[in-house]
């Protein structure tokens, strides 16, 4: 894997970039890493807030999308939306200066919209997972 500027795979830009790297793709997979700052807009008593975490679970897949599609010869990444969340637990809230490693997992996709799930971890803690359909228009 080519390692690629974040802002070439996401559409989105500060202040609601979650993601700052893009670490290992492998077929349906992918591994996406954040460092939590205090300045992130999703910041509550220096925690982030469970919002948070599903919109990094979103931007990593988005991430993921983005680099796929590059590989493809696109130059613009898609833009997707979040359609359903199934089976979100948050087992803790990240604190400032901690860091995400996410791992998403795409599943089936029909009509534009793909299932995947997604893991957070801290070190070896899992600290939060998911299920969720995007959309791609």
């Amino acid at each position: 894997m080519k390692k690629v500027s974040i802002t070439r795979l996401l559409p989105q830009r500060e202040p609601i970039l979650m993601v700052d790297e893009l670490v290992h793709v492998e077929e349906d997979q992918a591994e996406t890493s954040f460092e939590i700052r205090a300045d992130n807009y999703f910041i509550e008593k220096d925690r982030l807030a469970e919002v948070g975490l599903i919109e990094h679970i979103a931007q990593s897949a988005s991430a993921f999308a983005g680099y796929k599609a590059m590989e493809t010869g696109s130059i613009e990444p898609p833009v997707g939306l979040i359609g359903e969340i199934k089976r979100f637990h948050c087992y803790r809230c990240p604190q400032v200066g901690e860091v995400l490693h996410t791992t998403v997992r795409m599943g089936a996709e029909v009509a534009g919209i793909t299932l995947l799930t997604g893991e957070v971890r801290i070190q070896e803690e899992i600290i939060a997972d998911t299920q969720m359909k995007i959309f791609v228009p």
